[in-house]
């Protein structure tokens, strides 16, 4: 059964220069995209709740933009001014870039990590002496407590913001070829919202380990997995399955 259509289960690229652009253009096939799963901020009260009090931190570990965004947001609902001392320690560049938004960055001390968790500790090691705050959703991966503490850093993780199913319901009777996913709580989102799924002839694609687990934990046939050596993206995948799909 040949591929015409792809459901991805993330926003739509924000720019025109998006690989799945390409793979639309250069397989004939239709992709979509949808949020399967969002993200909501938890309000100061129970932030409070945590026993958190910003006063206490002289640097903050960034792993994504949404720990950006609700660092600032959570600041502001405390009245809090964030001193131009604050260092910050961010994952990779494109969440450092990010902060620029709400820091003037030539003016902050701003370490950045290359992309991975392991990688941007080495920069942590180094200044062992800070207070350390984690903003972190609900669901945090074990590696990332696992490396502080190991490194033996004073440190605390805030809860400030969390996944949520999305509403998906106007998919109900709308059926793609191939779904795309990225993360375990998608899975969750797909049954949350369609709780007698049957894949039947729909293949699905995942990224990382951790989905492929998901996805085969609820009965469910993986097709098409990334990162491997030979396809490190999942344009790449999906291309290549595509293509040997059309040679047969």
């Amino acid at each position: 059964m040949k591929v015409k259509t792809i459901l991805v289960s993330q926003p739509a690229p924000k720019t025109e220069t998006s690989p799945y652009f390409d793979l639309a253009e250069k397989q004939k096939v239709k992709i979509d995209f949808r949020s399967f799963i969002h993200v909501e901020g938890i309000d100061g009260k129970e932030v409070r709740s945590q026993k958190i009090d910003l006063n206490n931190y002289t640097a903050i570990i960034l792993t994504s933009r949404n720990a950006v965004d609700h660092f600032f947001r959570i600041a502001e609902e405390m009245r809090f001014t964030v001193p131009d001392s604050m260092k910050y320690f961010c994952q990779s560049e494109a969440v450092a870039f990010y902060l620029q938004k709400y820091v003037v960055y030539r003016k902050r001390k701003i370490y950045v990590g290359t992309r991975t968790f392991p990688e941007l500790i080495k920069s942590i090691k180094k200044h062992k002496d800070e207070k350390f705050l984690l903003p972190s959703s609900d669901k945090l991966k074990p590696l990332i407590p696992a490396e502080l503490d190991k490194l033996g850093v004073d440190w605390k993780r805030a809860d400030l913001y969390k996944t949520v199913v999305s509403d998906l319901s106007d998919l109900e009777d709308v059926f793609y070829d191939v779904l795309v996913f990225f993360s375990p709580s998608g899975i969750d989102s797909l049954f949350e919202n369609f709780p007698d799924f049957k894949q039947n002839e729909t293949r699905i694609a995942v990224f990382g380990n951790s989905t492929i687990k998901a996805v085969e934990d609820r009965g469910l046939r993986v097709d098409i997995a990334a990162p491997t050596p030979e396809t490190p993206s999942m344009t790449m995948a999906l291309d290549k399955y595509i293509k040997d799909l059309n040679k047969k």
